[in-house]
C-alpha cells in the first residue's frame, strides 16, 4: 500500500482535508518510521564526531556526575526481572527471553534504571548491548544518554517515569504484564500494574514486593541530578 504523489507533502502530524482515514493512518506510521531513521543517523553522526560518548557523558556539563556505587542486588532484580514493578519486569523478560523490547520499554527500563534505582546508566547500556539482538552502540548510547539526562537531546532531569503511570497507559488491560510475568496472569486489571497494594496478591503468586520506596529514589534522583543540571536540563 502507497499514498499517491499528491499527499507527498503533507504533514503526518497535521494531514489536512481529502484523505481517508487508512489514509492518514499510513501517512502517520510513513512518518515514524522516517522519524526513526533520523534518529539512527544523528546518533551516528554524534558517535563518529564525539567518540567519547561511549565511555562518558556527551554534556561536559555532568562529566564530574559521581553516580552512587551500584547495589548488586538492585541490579540484579533489574537484570532478572524481579524488581516489584510489573511493567519493569515484563520489559526485562522479554528481553532476556527474546533479545528485543519495543522502545517504550527501553525507555522506561532504563529510566528506572538510572533515575529510580541510581545505578550508573553505563551499566544498564553494556547490558543492553549483550542482550538486544538489534543492538547498535550509536543507538544505544544515545538512547542512554537520553534517559539519565546526559546525552545531546536529553530529557530534563526532572522526568521521570512513574512506572505505575506508564503502565496503565500502555498496557490498561495488562495483557503484556500477562505475557512475560505469568505469576500475574489472574491478577485483574488495575491491580495488575500494582499487584503490592494487595499483600495476599504478592503472597499467592510468590511475586516480589517492590524493591525501592518509589517517592523516596525519585527525591534521592532530584537531588542528585539537580545541580549539574540547572541552565542546561
Amino acid at each position: 500500500e502507497v499514498l499517491g504523489e499528491e499527499f507527498l507533502d503533507r504533514d503526518p502530524r497535521r494531514p489536512g482535508p481529502g484523505m481517508t482515514r487508512d489514509q492518514e493512518r499510513l501517512l502517520s506510521e510513513i512518518g515514524t518510521f522516517v522519524t526513526e531513521l533520523c534518529w539512527r543517523d544523528f546518533y551516528q553522526a554524534v558517535l563518529f564526531h564525539f567518540p567519547r560518548v561511549l565511555s562518558g557523558p556527551f554534556r561536559t556539563t555532568r562529566a564530574d556526575l559521581e553516580w552512587p556505587a551500584a547495589d548488586a542486588d538492585l541490579l540484579r532484580a533489574w537484570e532478572d526481572g524481579r524488581t516489584g514493578f510489573p511493567i519493569i519486569d515484563a520489559g526485562m523478560r522479554q528481553l532476556r527471553a527474546t533479545g528485543w523490547m519495543h522502545n517504550r520499554l527501553r525507555m522506561l527500563t532504563a529510566t528506572f534504571l538510572a533515575k529510580t534505582l541510581l545505578i550508573d546508566w553505563r551499566i544498564g547500556e553494556r547490558f543492553f548491548m549483550r542482550h538486544l539482538v538489534d543492538g547498535d552502540h550509536a543507538a544505544n548510547n544515545g538512547g542512554w544518554q537520553w534517559c539519565s539526562s546526559t546525552g545531546t537531546d536529553a530529557a530534563p532531569y526532572f522526568r521521570i517515569f512513574n512506572p505505575w503511570l506508564q503502565s496503565k497507559k500502555i498496557d490498561a488491560n495488562g495483557e503484556y504484564i500477562r505475557r512475560w510475568v505469568p505469576e500475574l496472569a489472574d491478577v485483574p486489571a488495575p491491580l495488575i500494574h500494582e499487584p503490592a497494594r494487595d499483600p495476599g496478591v504478592l503472597e499467592t503468586t510468590g511475586y516480589p514486593a517492590p524493591c525501592v520506596d518509589y517517592a523516596k529514589q525519585r527525591a534521592a534522583a532530584l537531588e542528585l541530578l539537580a545541580p549539574r543540571a540547572r541552565g542546561s536540563a
